[in-house]
């Protein structure tokens, strides 16, 4: 039976969200026994349309929190899933990791894109699975609302210089596109650039190639002029992205190797391998059932960042002593819709003349269990009924 549908199954007998939350710190304390080491998972929703779902500056402060009072440890490894995000704070998450831990080692069984890529880059070791991929790098850059690519930028920007060299002139579209960079704003965007590839080379050089001392092939010293060599190699044709065509393009365990990145296969060890694809079947059953878009765990903590659902449909009576509100709850997953009353006051009539109009109570953990199996997490809107009313919402 595959790892999902064992799942599945489970799910069938009443497993949820607590269920699965207890098997990831089991599955990491299982990891760290076989692998000696104490491991930090950190695993975002990638492709859950959420603004939060980026690396950002609060995981940071997360990932400092929780291993911070670790000090008693050498060696740590992060399991990181991530679509990419802030290049000041994966500098700052790899510094923190760096300046406390003898030996850093990352694994990789989704994806880690862009600046997840940058903070792999940092390991002492690069554990992925066949699943596994990182990508280009590049930094993500804010212009105007929007987050795009700097290196994108940058080509968008000299297409249309060589075009007006060529043509004499612009389109007013292009032309008027054109009018809004600023000298500054071109500056930032290239610096930008440079900083995510400086980065990498000075990890490659101080971590990723620090054991490296003979050459695999011809046997000779390594010195730190080839080491500088290779590590420039590798940021070279990792910021290429005429090669890789694409920001978001995957780039696999044998495409590292071929730019000479020396990776570990997960799948040659089955023990190691069965623990690393079922932290990342977890992870992604809690994603795709409950509200939650990031997941930030050691065997003695976890913090599950949720979407709390808020602006539903809430009728709220216009009177001065409020007994009673309507919601209507849609399930992001499936659409089914359900109607919700939260009483205000003790009064057993509320029960039952709702209940006569197909409402159910509000319930006392403020989650429902779709028939899809999503769990919708009410808290956003219990606390916009308490603070609008003024008053607690009464489960009996």
């Amino acid at each position: 039976m595959s790892i999902l549908n064992e799942y599945i199954e489970k799910m069938k007998k009443g497993w949820g969200s607590i269920e699965f939350e207890s098997e990831l710190l089991k599955l990491i304390s299982e990891y760290n026994k076989l692998r000696n080491t104490y491991l930090f998972v950190y695993a975002a929703a990638v492709g859950k349309p959420i603004p939060a779902v980026p690396l950002e500056q609060a995981d940071f402060y997360v990932i400092h929190d929780l291993l911070s009072g670790k000090k008693d440890l050498q060696k740590v490894d992060m399991y990181i899933e991530t679509p990419g995000g802030s290049g000041e704070t994966a500098e700052e998450i790899v510094r923190f990791l760096r300046n406390n831990f003898d030996t850093v080692s990352f694994i990789v069984s989704g994806e880690a894109k862009s600046a997840g890529t940058i903070i792999v880059l940092s390991g002492d070791e690069i554990l992925m699975t066949e699943t596994g991929s990182l990508g280009p790098i590049d930094a993500q850059i804010k212009i105007g609302r929007s987050i795009i690519s700097a290196y994108d930028y940058i080509e968008w920007v000299e297409e249309k210089r060589k075009k007006a060299e060529e043509d004499g002139t612009l389109n007013p579209f292009d032309a008027t596109m054109v009018a809004q960079i600023t000298p500054g704003e071109l500056g930032s965007v290239f610096h930008a650039l440079k900083f995510a590839e400086e980065l990498v080379v000075e990890w490659l050089i101080n971590y990723k190639f620090k054991k490296w001392t003979i050459t695999e092939t011809r046997k000779i010293p390594v010195t730190e002029e080839l080491k500088k060599k290779r590590a420039e190699e590798i940021a070279r044709e990792l910021t290429n992205h005429s090669k890789w065509r694409s920001h978001g393009r995957s780039i696999k365990i044998s495409g590292l190797e071929e730019i000479g990145l020396k990776i570990t296969r997960v799948d040659n060890d089955p023990k190691l391998a069965e623990i690393v694809y079922r932290i990342q079947m977890v992870c992604r059953l809690l994603f795709e059932n409950t509200a939650c878009f990031k997941i930030l765990a050691t065997q003695d903590n976890k913090i599950f960042r949720q979407a709390v659902p808020i602006g539903a449909p809430i009728r709220i009576p216009e009177k001065p002593r409020i007994d009673v509100v309507e919601i209507e709850q849609k399930c992001p997953k499936c659409g089914e819709v359900y109607k919700i009353y939260a009483k205000l006051v003790s009064n057993p009539q509320i029960d039952v003349d709702f209940k006569k109009k197909g409402f159910i109570p509000f319930p006392k953990n403020a989650k429902i269990i779709c028939k899809c199996g999503f769990e919708i997490d009410l808290l956003g809107i219990k606390n916009q009924i308490e603070i609008e009313t003024g008053r607690k919402i009464i489960v009996e």
